[in-house]
């Protein structure tokens, strides 16, 4: 089965022979599939009124466990925004009724951004959502080649999610 890769690559291999274009085999295609996760993601997302920085921040809050709540700082080490943004992010989501803000008891200066039982029900709801949908996205491949793929892909990414901040 020939995909679009395959024909930009037999372009610049012709185009360009004393190239080696064979990264771009592996990368190109990591790259459109990325842009088609992201397309079925925020239909997903769409789908239960969330836009994708909205179901990070949730459920990030969602997998932090009860009482579900984080400190902005958590939120930005988690979600890699500005504290800027990540304000800008906790007041939207607050004023949804997705979140809300506490005195934290630990810090007389600082507070903790906890999920609601509405924030917590859309972002349960979008997961389900999302893993049906990438369920259907991996159906083509064996436990086996889902195992691999995710082994060799973590071997690939690792490098990047490991630097030091």
């Amino acid at each position: 089965m020939e995909d679009e890769v395959d024909r930009l690559v037999a372009a610049w291999r012709r185009e360009r022979p004393d190239l080696d274009v064979e990264p771009l085999e592996v990368l190109s295609r990591v790259s459109r599939l990325a842009r088609h996760l992201d397309r079925a993601r925020r239909l997903v997302f769409s789908e239960h009124s969330l836009e994708p920085w909205e179901f990070d921040v949730l459920t990030s809050l969602r997998r932090a466990g009860a009482p579900y709540q984080l400190s902005p700082g958590q939120l930005l080490t988690q979600t890699l925004v500005t504290s800027g943004t990540m304000t800008n992010r906790i007041d939207r989501l607050a004023k949804k009724g997705l979140v809300e803000r506490l005195p934290d008891p630990s810090d007389r200066r600082g507070v903790l951004v906890r999920l609601t039982a509405e924030g917590q029900e859309r972002a349960d709801q979008a997961l389900a959502g999302l893993l049906a949908q990438e369920r259907a996205i991996l159906a083509e491949l064996s436990r086996a080649q889902r195992g691999e793929l995710a082994g060799l892909l973590r071997q690939l990414t690792a490098p990047f999610d490991n630097v030091p901040s």
